[in-house]
């Protein structure tokens, strides 16, 4: 008996070698990964494929990354627009076409309710039955649930509040400012469109990476790809858990590849603070931090082009490319803003833009830690048999990218293999007759 032996719709009961649960790109890769390896599995689906694309994402989103580098094991961007950047709607249906294509044994609208060691192996529970397996690829991806600091409790009832999650477009906002709390790609973004929507917008700043979308002539991750940068490795960071850290660059997806930075914004009128400190009786106070992250951002993407600058002097040919760049330091005002009246300063929305973690309540194996995050080593994790996937910087800097899940897949596939037959060894049968 195998994965494919149960009927989709039926009440599921059975083995398998591996158990994959998510069906995004990066649950997809290694199902991609695995079969090649001819290892029996599964893939679990709370929702349908690309389920976070379909119905997780506003609607004007875009890859931070061009087309031609969006790829998967087995399947890379063909259409006629490779300098483009995927709409949401795009890459929903470039991954339901990779599962097709690849034949991914994937079971939709089956939710994982608990994961449990059992033996040698783990028991997977959903609602639509239970699955024996070897071991368990985690891939329900970094994004599960947005992260709403505690202070948003305290805001007035008559601010409404929005994660990312739950805006769409500007439509949905009502008349008046809007406070957006976190300056990365998404909270740029979503300040960005808010601003053109004609709302007047307040931003907070915290830590981010600022880059140009277009750096002599070339896409920055043509050269970020190029020079190596994104195949940095996790095992060579000095302070891997900063490294992982890492706020999502501040880059827009656009065809007219516009550089979108807090210059950007505050040339449209948008007006910076610093990150939020406080929250008390409808007011709103920020710290004194805004100048120094400002700086250090600036001086960080000075050093990513400097490094740039001297790749391309050692391999690429110096004449046929534009003269090396800087660019102007983040503007910002004489006297910062420390505190805001929300009334009196008509902000009749906050859009909280501060990151998102993943959703392990199912996960009943102690390997979180106190952040309850999976400890892991390059994505094996602290519990025999264990494997996760699509997380920030999991074995390079670019495993947060569509086109960083293959090498990752590959990377652990390959260790997962060595394992099964590990342990078939060990009980002296094959592999999925030691599931049993």
């Amino acid at each position: 008996m195998n994965a494919a032996a149960f009927a989709a719709g039926s009440l599921q009961v059975g083995a398998v070698d591996v158990v994959i649960v998510g069906a995004g790109h990066s649950g997809l890769a290694m199902s991609h990964c695995l079969a090649g390896r001819g290892i029996d599995h599964v893939v679990l689906e709370r929702g349908e494929v690309a389920n976070a694309w379909h119905h997780e994402r506003w609607d004007s989103l875009r890859l931070l990354t061009p087309n031609w580098l969006t790829r998967l094991p087995g399947m890379a961007y063909d259409g006629e627009d490779p300098d483009g950047y995927m709409g949401r709607d795009e890459v929903a249906a470039f991954i339901t076409r990779y599962a097709r294509t690849s034949g991914a044994p994937v079971r939709t609208g089956t939710t994982v309710t608990a994961m449990t060691a059992e033996g040698t192996g783990y028991r997977v529970e959903t609602d639509r039955g239970r699955w024996r397996c070897r071991a368990v690829v985690v891939a329900s991806g970094a994004f599960g649930r947005p992260c709403v600091p505690r202070l948003g409790a305290a805001l007035p009832e008559g601010v409404a509040q929005l994660t990312p999650y739950q805006y769409r477009n500007p439509d949905q906002i009502e008349p008046g400012g809007v406070l957006v709390v976190g300056a990365s790609a998404t909270g740029l973004q979503l300040a960005n469109e808010l601003q053109r929507a004609g709302h007047p917008v307040t931003l907070a700043v915290g830590e981010h990476v600022r880059m140009p979308r277009v750096y002599r002539g070339r896409d920055i991750q043509w050269w970020m790809h190029a020079a190596g940068i994104l195949d940095q490795r996790y095992d060579a960071q000095d302070d891997l858990s900063r490294a992982r850290g890492v706020a999502s660059p501040q880059l827009i997806g656009s065809r007219e590849r516009a550089i979108m930075d807090l210059n950007a914004l505050t040339a449209g009128g948008a007006r910076l603070v610093g990150r939020v400190a406080n929250v008390n009786d409808g007011k709103v106070q920020f710290s004194g931090s805004l100048r120094n992250v400002c700086a250090l951002a600036d001086l960080k993407m000075g050093r990513l082009l400097a490094t740039i600058d001297a790749w391309a002097a050692a391999h690429a040919d110096g004449g046929s490319l534009p003269p090396a760049e800087r660019f102007d330091a983040t503007h910002l005002p004489d006297k910062p803003t420390l505190g805001l009246d929300l009334k009196r300063d008509g902000i009749r929305t906050v859009v909280w833009a501060t990151g998102f973690k993943p959703d392990y309540s199912w996960l009943k194996v102690p390997v979180l830690d106190p952040k309850e995050n999976i400890r892991h080593n390059g994505g094996v994790a602290d519990a025999p048999g264990l494997y996760v996937m699509g997380l920030p910087f999991l074995r390079r800097r670019k495993s947060s990218f569509i086109h960083g899940a293959g090498d990752d897949a590959n990377d652990l596939a390959t260790h997962l293999s060595g394992y099964l037959d590990a342990i078939s060894d060990q009980c002296g049968r094959t592999r999925f007759e030691c599931t049993s």
